[in-house]
């Protein structure tokens, strides 16, 4: 059967609800239409942008009457900066919906109509909450500058002024070094072209100590009297280590090998009690206060009683893991970037603990490896990137069997999946889940689960 609606055609529709990912969900006589821009309630003017048998994509150009949920944003730069999505929602609905997406993908994706689903924890502070950002510089006819991605766009760069997700400190710092690049006559760096030298600059915040890391990324070529950048950087005393990285590819990357211009080789992060040393490339949830509150959740699902032994998988800089050790036999970690587990041994000798340990390796790949060095884990804590648990990775973690995994998901609909997997064929049961909002103003939820193994599961030597 056609879809009923042709592509360019301009409909008037009713939003229902958002679906994951961030785009509103209209229907048409039944057919879905998810409309970008589109709130809940709201009744817009959409124009289809991609059209399929099973639905279609618009784009609202018109709200002809907003949703009872709708509000002012108060960001200059919304929504033409890609940075948020949602600052013209109320932060209740927004936490409402992450809610009900993550019980969504329970359902439809990881077969469990009633999911032990606990009522989300929002964030601490909607605005300012960003402990690390990343800016682009673009050309204008004033100089070079600095901003955004615009919203859908790679080749434009929208000029930011006052970002609403960063410090007072954080903006006054960007603000500082567009002012000096445009005091040296730098040209930006175009990516369409692939001409120019000013590239990205990094902006990390310990936001419980007060310390600044700065890192600028230029083309090839030392162009710029180094000595003046730290000048200008220094007037700022929250800022004590200042890089240089050099991007030589037309890749938009800023995890690079660095040069320290000056101060300390990294900067510190206090977190659950402990301190975290944090480097240039390392990774760290990028909102402290809800990294607090999410690491206690793990930490409470975990449920140590100071004997067990804890797999740590996908360590990053330790965090999870070191907030763990106090309660815990031992703790193992696992962390692909060789500079994060550099930093987790760091860090554990920072605080004292000698209960941890950390190795660099691929996940799939050396979990077996582990296991002859650590013995068979009580508890294995796993944090994955977005794609969840690679397949090699859920099929080695499934045949040891560890009794219960706390599983830190930063995307529900491949948590769900990895969840329905781990119970059909390795004998897992969702106990407990509960979603938290890292990221207000945008589309993205992070949910801590709990999975314990059935105790008529076969042996994991046997499965």
């Amino acid at each position: 059967m056609a879809a009923p609606v042709k592509l360019d055609q301009e409909l008037e529709l009713r939003v229902d609800s958002l679906a994951y990912g961030g785009n509103g969900v209209a229907r048409l006589n039944g057919f879905v239409v998810f409309v970008r821009r589109g709130l809940p309630g709201d009744t817009v003017r959409a124009r289809v942008t991609k059209v399929k048998r099973s639905h279609a994509e618009a784009l609202a150009v018109e709200v002809v009457e907003p949703g009872p949920e709708r509000v002012d944003a108060p960001c200059a730069h919304y929504p033409a900066c890609g940075g948020c999505r949602f600052q013209d929602l109320e932060y209740e609905a927004q936490t409402r919906a992450k809610e009900a997406q993550v019980a969504d993908a329970f359902r439809r994706l990881g077969g469990i109509p009633d999911a032990p689903l606990e009522p989300i924890v929002p964030a601490d502070s909607p605005f300012f909450y960003r402990n690390k950002l990343e800016y682009s510089f673009t050309q204008t006819p004033s100089g070079p500058t600095l901003g955004f991605h615009k919203a859908g766009r790679w080749d434009e760069v929208l000029e930011v002024e006052k970002c609403w997700l960063t410090t007072d400190v954080g903006n006054d710092v960007r603000n500082a070094v567009r002012a000096w690049a445009q005091e040296e006559g730098l040209e930006a760096y175009d990516q369409e072209e692939q001409k120019g030298y000013l590239r990205h600059l990094v902006y990390r915040e310990g936001r419980n100590t007060g310390q600044v890391l700065v890192q600028l990324v230029t083309g090839p070529g030392e162009r710029f009297e180094t000595g003046y950048f730290v000048e200008v950087l220094r007037r700022f005393p929250e800022v004590r280590s200042i890089h240089w990285a050099v991007n030589d590819t037309p890749a938009e990357v800023t995890n690079l090998p660095t040069r320290l211009l000056w101060g300390e080789e990294a900067i510190e992060e206090e977190l659950c009690g402990l301190r975290f040393r944090v480097r240039p490339g390392a990774f760290l949830q990028t909102n402290t206060a809800m990294a607090e509150r999410l690491y206690a959740l793990a930490i409470e699902y975990a449920a140590l009683t100071g004997g067990e032994t804890v797999w740590d998988l996908y360590c990053g800089i330790g965090t999870i893991g070191l907030a763990m050790a106090s309660n815990a036999l031992t703790v193992w970690g696992i962390e692909v970037s060789e500079e994060s587990v550099a930093c987790a041994i760091e860090n554990a000798e920072l605080n004292g603990i000698t209960n941890a340990a950390f190795y660099a390796g691929n996940v799939g790949q050396v979990v077996e490896e582990l296991l002859e060095r650590s013995g068979q884990p009580d508890v294995v804590v796993v944090d994955p990137p977005r794609a969840g648990l690679a397949g090699k990775a859920l099929r080695r973690l499934g045949r040891i069997g560890a009794p219960r995994i706390v599983y830190v998901s930063c995307n529900p609909t491949t948590l769900a999946s990895d969840v329905k997997q781990l119970g059909a064929d390795w004998g897992y049961r969702l106990v407990r889940a509960r979603p938290v909002d890292m990221f207000p103003h945008t589309p993205h939820v992070e949910t801590v689960a709990l999975l314990e193994r059935d105790a008529d599961a076969p042996p994991p030597d046997a499965a």
